[in-house]
């Protein structure tokens, strides 16, 4: 009996001074201070994260590198370059689906400039019918003006009847005129447009050219 309780004291008494004896070859934390300092640590202190760290092996070996936590600053500036990074790929996709649809739209030179020249006669229609009604507003203006003329010419008040057709009338035609400018506008862009289009066209061509030879 007292052998097997020497040997159970013994085995406890083995296993506690093993337990307490220091671990080898685990890693450890490397990392430096707001003041310069250089640490070594077992647990990782919440400055280290601050700062910085890194994981180093029993033999002094950096197995791994984390940086310093980011300030609100340099997270929302790290959010708004992904933000504009995205953005400039999906512009760059956009790009390389439309000049894919140019090209299958078109697959000559006068195609494009025949689908050009159709929307330059429509957008020159729509114009010449505009300043067509203009010119019809304005005659009715001008009747309504003549109107009122003769009527104060003789002493006569202008009812305020005929004072609001002439107003009416008088917006009428400054909105007809406004609309026209803004046609005019948006023809001379569409032209604009039109070139850039058709030298892009020519662009696409000779790189697709290029790339078969």
């Amino acid at each position: 009996m007292r052998r097997v309780l020497s040997a159970a004291l013994a085995l406890m008494l083995a296993t506690s001074t093993w337990a307490a004896a220091p671990t080898q070859g685990h890693n450890r934390y490397k990392w430096t201070d707001s003041e310069g300092n250089l640490h070594y640590s077992d647990a990782l202190p919440a400055e280290a994260g601050k700062y910085g760290y890194e994981i180093v092996n029993a033999q002094g070996v950096v197995i791994k590198h984390v940086d310093r936590a980011k300030t609100a600053e340099e997270r929302k500036a790290a959010r708004a370059e992904l933000a504009k990074a995205q953005a400039a790929k999906e512009d760059a996709d956009t790009r390389v689906r439309t000049d894919q649809q140019l090209l299958a739209a078109y697959p000559t030179e006068e195609d494009l400039k025949r689908a050009q020249h159709q929307q330059s006669d429509m957008l020159d229609q729509n114009l010449k019918s505009a300043e067509i009604s203009l010119q019809s507003q304005e005659k009715s203006l001008s009747e309504l003006l003549g109107h009122a003329a003769e009527l104060e010419s003789t002493g006569k008040e202008v009812p305020s009847q005929l004072a609001k057709r002439i107003a009416s009338s008088r917006k009428q035609v400054e909105d007809q005129r406004a609309y026209i400018g803004r046609k005019e506008t948006e023809r001379t862009d569409t032209v604009a447009k039109f070139e850039v289009e058709l030298t892009h066209y020519r662009e696409l061509k000779d790189k697709l050219a290029a790339d078969r030879r």
